[in-house]
């Protein structure tokens, strides 16, 4: 008799009941007066001795409770099911978690220098990707046969809303001269944004990168402030054991200029190069005539520097 108790236990327990009919058959295999299992284990006590009876009676009392309460416990969750709409759900269980996305490197590496920019003084603005070509060019200093004029070099639009010649801006020097054209010196702005230039796709270019450009304009800026405020951004960027080299170059916008390189080490510590960062320099004199900001009275400096890089 006692193994049967434990069989049926086992069984109760093991039960799967996700309707209203299995509800009802558990509650007729079970608990039905005529067919149920339990109600038959009463009818075998008149077989027991009579010191076995209110043991057996005690457990197959507990048994016919276990199952009545998991019938409850089922009705109860397919009520539920059924008001809201679907399956029961455990409130108490830690949710699922979820796919915690993150910035792109290179997102992260401009709000980083916009935040030592701002550390540094420098406000921000974001000019049109879509510019003219004097802004572009003409007000830089380009001459009409700079090279960077081709169409091999630069994306040129023909349906522009403009007669003036109108291009992807192909890099974001033009920032400086709608900055100057609308604010009087003092200015010491950050201008960062997507510049495009029709360069052959590999995986060291591509016609579309980002850069900033710096430009601090007011009476009395020097070459040795620009190196100043340029170290200042490499130690906050990339520590204050960084190695910069200063190297002359030419930009048409700027005189004198000059490219940054900043030195790193392999990963052994046993070699390493140089990589250039930027280009640089004192903003050239015709640019403050073509703006109307006059040159003997103010001078600055100018940077622009590659995300990618």
């Amino acid at each position: 008799m006692s193994d049967k108790i434990d069989e049926l236990q086992e069984q109760i327990e093991a039960e799967s009941i996700e309707s209203e009919e299995d509800a009802e058959a558990f509650r007729i295999q079970y608990l039905g007066r005529n067919q149920g299992a339990i109600p038959g284990l009463f009818d075998q006590i008149g077989d027991l001795s009579p010191e076995e009876r209110p043991e057996f009676g005690k457990r197959v009392n507990a048994l016919k409770d276990r199952a009545q309460e998991r019938l409850d416990e089922a009705k109860a969750r397919l009520q539920r099911e059924e008001q809201a709409g679907g399956p029961d759900i455990d409130r108490t269980l830690p949710g699922r978690r979820g796919f915690r996305g993150s910035t792109h490197p290179l997102t992260q590496t401009l709000d980083e220098i916009l935040r030592i920019l701002r550390g540094l003084g420098f406000s921000t603005y974001e000019g049109p990707e879509i510019e003219t070509d004097w802004h572009n060019f003409t007000a830089l200093n380009f001459p009409p046969d700079h090279p960077a004029r081709d169409m091999q070099d630069t994306f040129f639009l023909k349906d522009a809303p403009t007669e003036e010649p109108t291009v992807l801006r192909t890099h974001t020097s033009p920032g400086q001269i709608r900055i100057m054209e609308n604010h009087a010196p003092p200015i010491r702005v950050a201008v960062p944004g997507r510049v495009y230039r029709n360069e052959a796709i590999s995986y060291k270019s591509f016609c579309l990168f980002h850069q900033v450009e710096l430009l601090y304009v007011d009476e009395g800026v020097t070459m040795a402030q620009l190196k100043q405020g340029l170290y200042s951004l490499a130690r906050a960027l990339f520590g204050e054991s960084v190695t910069l080299r200063f190297r002359p170059s030419y930009f048409p916008f700027t005189e004198p200029s000059a490219e940054v390189d900043v030195w790193w080490d392999d990963e052994d510590g046993d070699d390493g190069q140089w990589m250039e960062i930027l280009g640089c320099g004192m903003v050239h004199p015709n640019v403050f005539e073509a703006v109307d900001v006059d040159p003997e009275r103010y001078t600055g400096y100018a940077v622009g520097m590659g995300i990618e890089r």
